[in-house]
């Protein structure tokens, strides 16, 4: 299995801070889903480099002995160049189409997307919402670039098997607050 959990709930916003760490409440749901991946026997653990993501991988390490790897391969999607107001332009995104995105947002889910075609079983994956429903929205055939609504920590399952990887199981959702 390869698990894809969301960062727990940001200290701050994108448009107040551009890379914040956990709010209380982030650490509080951190800690509760490292209990939950440390019963599961993980080999591998690869967290994006924003700080929430690595807050959020803390308390499993502490858990389970394994430290997250840094990958950029697993970010934040990339604000192009330009763009003034990235919460409306993430608004846009949001509730858009895969084919009207910029060359490098396209980009972007590529490299992701291939990233976690080569990622071994039992592993665990710290990343963001958009990252989240590309991978799954790629799963499952879909266009849109929202598909569903991770909260926070919640946990997206993929499995292996002799056709490729395939979505076992959504994270929970809720009706969360994105910036």
């Amino acid at each position: 299995m390869i698990y894809f959990v969301r960062h727990g709930e940001a200290a701050a916003g994108w448009g107040t801070h551009p890379d914040p760490g956990l709010s209380n409440a982030g650490k509080a749901q951190a800690v509760a889903v490292a209990t939950e991946l440390a019963a599961l026997n993980l080999k591998n653990a690869l967290t994006s480099p924003m700080q929430r993501c690595q807050e959020t991988s803390h308390p499993f390490s502490k858990a389970s002995g394994l430290v997250a790897t840094i990958d950029p391969r697993v970010t934040e999607i990339p604000t192009p160049d330009g763009i003034e107001d990235r919460i409306s332009w993430l608004r846009d995104l949001m509730s858009g189409t895969w084919q009207t995105t910029p060359q490098l947002v396209q980009n972007w889910r590529s490299t992701l997307i291939d990233t976690v075609l080569d990622l071994p079983d039992e592993t665990v994956v710290f990343s963001h919402f958009i990252a989240i429903n590309a991978i799954v929205g790629h799963l499952d055939g879909a266009n849109d670039v929202t598909v569903f609504r991770p909260t926070y920590c919640s946990m997206t399952s993929l499995e292996r098997s002799s056709s490729g990887i395939k979505l076992i199981e959504r994270g929970s959702e809720a009706t969360t607050k994105v910036l």
